[in-house]
C-alpha cells in the first residue's frame, strides 16, 4: 500500500474548493488546525502534539495555497507540493506569526472564510487573531460549510488508505486470545492490543477505550482498570488506529469463557441491527433514516443517542447517526454504524464496523464480525 497522494489529488481538492470558494464569494480560506492543513497539503507530522506553535494556511480564490508556518516546519512543507512556504521563528511570543499572516490576506483579499461549523475549532490564541484581523484589513466569515462538505466525501485513494488501516486492525483483533483470558488485567490487555496493532502495520494508536463485565460494560470510553478479567465477562476493546494519517474505528466483543444467554443473544441481535444499517445506507437517504433502521432493532427508539458517525482523517468526523441528522448520504462517504444494547441498567454492549456509501449498496471496510468469539 503506497503512503502519501499525487498531487493531481491535492489540485483536484484545491479545484473543488475554489468552485466553491467562488458561489459563496470567498477570497480566501485560513485554515489552522491539523487536519485542514494536511487536506490540502500533504503535511503529516505528530508535531502538532506541541501546542506551543500556530500554523497557518491560506487557500486563495486562484492559485495554490500558501503556507505561513514555523521555520520548524519548513523543511518538512518543503517535501509537499506547496511551494509557497512563509516562515517565522517560532515561538515569538511578541508576534508569532501574525503580522506575516496579516500581509499575506492582505495581497489575497477577502472576504476570508474560517471554517466555523460543528466540529471546527481555530487553533490560534484569540488575542492574535483579533490582532491579525485589524492588521490584514480584509473581512472575516464563516467558510459556508466549503472544508467540512470536500472532506465529507473521500476520493477512491482516501477510501484505500481507511480499508488498509480497517484490514490491520482486523488482524489484531484475530490475535485477541493471544492476549486476553480470565486472569489477565484489562490495563494489561490495552497495552498488549496496541503491540498488536503495532506489529501488524498501524503507525500509532490515538484512541483505545473499552470494558469487561458479565453484563457488558458501563461505557465505551474508559481508560483500561487494572482489574483482572473474569470467567463469563464480556470484553469490548475499541480501537481508532491509524495508518499514513487516516484512522479506522471499530470494536469487537469476546466472551471470557462460556457467557450468560442474555450477551450472546445481545450480540446477535447488534450484528442483526449493523446489517440492518448497512442495508439502510444507500446514496440519497438520510443519517437518521440509518439511525432509525438500526434503532428499531436495538430498541433505542426515539431515546438513543449516536449510533455512528463519519470517519476519515479523524477518529469521528461530519455526520452523527441521530434522529436529528437530516445530512444526506453521498457516494464516497465512509461511516461507521454503532448499535447498543443495554443489557442491565447502566450495563451495555455496542458493536461498531465501518462502511462507505456506494452508487450500488453501502461497502463493508472492516472485516465484518459474525458469532461472539470466546477466549
Amino acid at each position: 500500500m503506497r503512503r502519501g497522494f499525487d498531487t493531481d489529488e491535492y489540485k483536484a481538492r484545491l479545484t473543488r474548493a475554489q468552485t466553491a470558494m467562488a458561489e459563496a464569494g470567498l477570497g480566501a480560506l485560513l485554515l489552522t488546525t491539523e487536519p485542514e492543513v494536511r487536506y490540502f497539503t500533504g503535511f503529516l507530522t505528530r508535531f502538532w502534539e506541541s501546542p506551543s506553535r500556530p500554523w497557518y494556511l491560506v487557500v486563495p480564490a486562484f492559485g495554490d495555497p500558501i503556507a505561513v508556518i514555523p521555520s520548524i516546519g519548513a523543511a518538512l512543507m518543503g517535501q509537499t507540493w506547496i511551494s509557497d512556504i512563509r516562515t517565522w521563528a517560532a515561538p515569538n511570543p511578541t508576534d508569532d506569526g501574525v503580522t506575516l499572516l496579516a500581509d499575506t490576506l492582505r495581497q489575497i483579499g477577502g472576504p476570508v472564510g474560517v471554517p466555523s461549523g460543528a466540529e471546527t475549532v481555530l487553533r490560534m490564541p484569540l488575542a492574535d487573531f483579533d490582532r491579525m484581523k485589524t492588521l490584514a484589513e480584509v473581512g472575516f466569515c464563516g467558510d459556508a460549510g466549503i472544508v467540512a462538505a470536500l472532506r465529507a466525501v473521500k476520493s477512491e485513494a482516501e477510501i484505500a488508505k481507511i480499508r488498509h488501516i480497517c484490514g490491520i486492525s482486523g488482524r489484531a483483533f484475530a490475535r485477541v486470545p493471544e492476549i486476553a483470558g480470565v486472569g489477565v488485567p484489562l490495563s494489561r490487555v490495552f497495552r498488549d492490543f496496541q503491540r498488536l496493532l503495532l506489529e501488524e502495520g498501524a503507525d500509532w494508536v490515538p484512541y483505545l477505550a473499552g470494558g469487561a463485565g458479565p453484563f457488558g460494560y458501563e461505557d465505551v470510553i474508559s481508560p483500561a482498570r487494572d482489574a483482572p478479567l473474569r470467567a463469563g465477562d464480556m470484553l469490548m476493546l475499541d480501537t481508532g488506529a491509524v495508518w499514513d494519517g487516516y484512522f479506522c474505528d471499530f470494536d469487537r466483543n469476546f466472551a471470557i469463557g462460556p457467557v450468560n444467554d442474555a450477551c450472546v443473544e445481545a450480540h446477535e441481535r447488534l450484528l442483526e441491527a449493523a446489517n440492518a444499517g448497512l442495508k439502510a445506507a444507500q446514496p440519497g437517504a438520510l443519517a437518521c433514516d440509518v439511525f432509525a433502521a438500526m434503532a428499531a432493532l436495538v430498541g433505542a427508539g426515539e431515546t438513543a443517542g449516536r449510533l455512528g458517525h463519519g470517519l476519515g482523517m479523524q477518529l469521528t468526523e461530519g455526520l452523527s447517526l441521530t434522529k436529528h441528522d437530516q445530512t444526506i448520504l453521498r457516494p464516497g462517504m465512509v461511516i461507521t454504524l454503532e448499535p447498543g444494547l443495554e443489557l442491565r441498567p447502566g450495563q451495555w454492549l455496542v458493536h461498531e464496523e465501518n462502511i462507505v456509501i456506494r452508487e450500488g449498496g453501502a461497502e463493508k471496510l472492516s472485516d465484518w464480525a459474525q458469532k461472539l468469539p470466546q477466549v
